[in-house]
């Protein structure tokens, strides 16, 4: 009887183990997560800064001819695009536009909003789309000579954006807006 009990209770407790155990996340996951993460504090501060400075740029000391915050702000999401088509190896969906500023169309809040979030819409679906064999195939670059990783072209729709992120975030600042993921 007390052998019974305690072999129903190491069973009871293995099985409790083996459920409380998460999966290992995969690598899509791992990779789209990254990319909501940036999503996350991108397109809240490109929402919070007003119309009317979406054209600011610095212009003292070595700020000549910086991106204005709405060009950074397409720039990164037209990188966005071309990294996550040639993850996908499809044929980049957008017109990069002068110096990858994005399409020259774009010119109102609205359309700066929307364009950054249908790049990270592409951007979910090419991370979607790595799975373990593909991960390190090598594939033409998007920018010009050379070749590099599926891997690598997320990582790049992830550290590229989060390198414009901080400098809009000075921008949306020295306009008295403290972006939003700093208010949480």
């Amino acid at each position: 009887m007390k052998l019974t009990a305690k072999l129903t209770l190491l069973m009871t407790l293995a099985a409790l183990a083996v459920w409380g155990q998460a999966a290992a996340p995969t690598v899509d996951k791992i990779l789209d997560s990254q990319i909501s993460t940036i999503e996350s504090e991108m397109v809240p501060l490109v929402e919070a800064m007003p119309a009317d400075k979406m054209g600011f740029a610095p212009t003292q000391g070595e700020f000549k001819g910086a991106r204005t915050f709405a060009q950074q702000a397409t720039h990164a999401a037209a990188v966005v695009y071309a990294v996550a088509a040639a993850a996908l190896g499809e044929k980049n969906p957008i017109d990069m536009g002068k110096n990858e500023n994005g399409p020259e169309t774009i010119k109102t809040k609205a359309e700066v909003v929307d364009f950054v979030k249908a790049a990270f819409v592409y951007g979910h679906k090419a991370a979607k789309a790595l799975t373990d064999k593909n991960l390190t195939e090598l594939m033409a670059s998007p920018f010009g000579q050379g070749k590099m990783t599926r891997l690598s072209a997320i990582s790049i729709a992830v550290w590229h954006t989060f390198d414009h992120y901080g400098q809009m975030a000075v921008y949306a600042r020295m306009n008295g807006i403290v972006p939003p993921a700093s208010r949480r």
